[in-house]
């Protein structure tokens, strides 16, 4: 077996821990520490997993190749600089950066650099998700729903930087055509972030997506419909599947067929990482890298833009500075 690639997570919060278990289980990586701002959170993961808990970003940096950083997002350009100086691979959660400048930044210090960006778009990796990315050749309509119950967790960040990112890099990946024009809503609910929008966008090719983000519903609900000439898909995040729905002209009359796409199984992050790990092994381009990453940030920032018109029109205060997208 290929040598396992020397690894540490940066940031140890809740979805951190998740990274860092997941890497301790990537056949690929050898999970060597964690760091994080609050030492107890860094001893108390490392001493589960039976790893280094570093303390302070230069150690961890000098011990491996590769790191995740899963920090609040207004951190994610000055640590990437600093791993990129250091020659170490990274991949950052989303949102990419906290600007578009930001961004651009990364993308040119990567390529300067000959170093791995990826960035945490972790829906392309579900596997109902691959199973009708892999089938859809002319998506023109989308019917998109993300919802949660409320949690005190991501209030200090749009909740279209939180959730409604996720459909919008999707979106992206599978119309593969830029934007036209884009009209949004939102409302901040139970903080002073918008915490519901609903965004419509149209794209040069025809193709058109509806989208609604909430972080206040009653339920927790995870609907990606879309249509293509004939055919009608329905992506299930909880259950990983994807099915294609289409009519039967084959017998005497008409009739719904359902097809239930084929899948491999497999847990979204674990997936992500371990095409991570295989990036910097192997030097190859990430599926979501820093141009994917900066795309979707592109296009959440003009949703939150029209919100923000539409916000001001009917007097409703936000709590968002102009251009910046992530945690405050």
């Amino acid at each position: 077996m290929s040598e396992r690639i020397p690894v540490a997570v940066l940031g140890v919060g809740e979805h951190g821990k998740k990274h860092a278990r997941e890497l301790k289980q990537v056949p690929g990586a050898e999970l060597v520490g964690v760091y994080d701002l609050r030492p107890e959170r860094a001893h108390e993961i490392a001493a589960e997993l039976g790893v280094r808990s570093f303390e302070n970003l230069d150690e961890a940096l000098g011990a491996v190749r590769a790191v995740s950083v899963v920090i609040p997002t207004t951190d994610h350009a000055a640590v990437a600089r600093e791993a990129f100086a250091r020659g170490v691979d990274v991949l950052l959660e989303k949102p990419v950066t906290r600007t578009l400048e930001e961004a651009t930044e990364l993308i040119e210090l990567a390529e300067r650099g000959g170093r791995i960006l990826q960035v945490g778009h972790l829906e392309r990796f579900n596997p109902g998700v691959v199973a009708a990315r892999a089938a859809t050749t002319r998506p023109m309509f989308f019917e998109i729903h993300r919802l949660g119950v409320f949690s005190p967790r991501s209030l200090d960040v749009d909740v279209v930087f939180d959730l409604m990112i996720h459909d919008l890099d999707l979106v992206l990946w599978m119309v593969e055509s830029p934007w036209r024009d884009v009209r949004a809503v939102g409302l901040p609910v139970l903080s002073n972030k918008v915490d519901i929008a609903n965004a419509r966008v149209e794209f040069q090719n025809g193709a058109v997506a509806n989208l609604t983000a909430s972080r206040v519903s009653t339920e927790r609900v995870r609907k990606f419909r879309y249509f293509q000439p004939n055919e009608y898909f329905s992506i299930d995040f909880t259950r990983r599947d994807a099915t294609l729905i289409r009519v039967d002209h084959e017998g005497p009359t008409p009739r719904i067929a359902f097809q239930k796409l084929t899948t491999t199984p497999q847990e979204p992050l674990r997936a992500e990482l371990e095409a991570f790990v295989e990036s910097v092994r192997t030097r190859s381009r990430p599926l979501v890298g820093g141009t994917e990453g900066k795309q979707a940030l592109a296009l959440a920032e003009d949703v939150m833009n029209c919100i923000e018109q539409h916000a001001a029109l009917v007097n409703v205060p936000l709590g968002r500075s102009v251009g910046q997208s992530g945690e405050s």
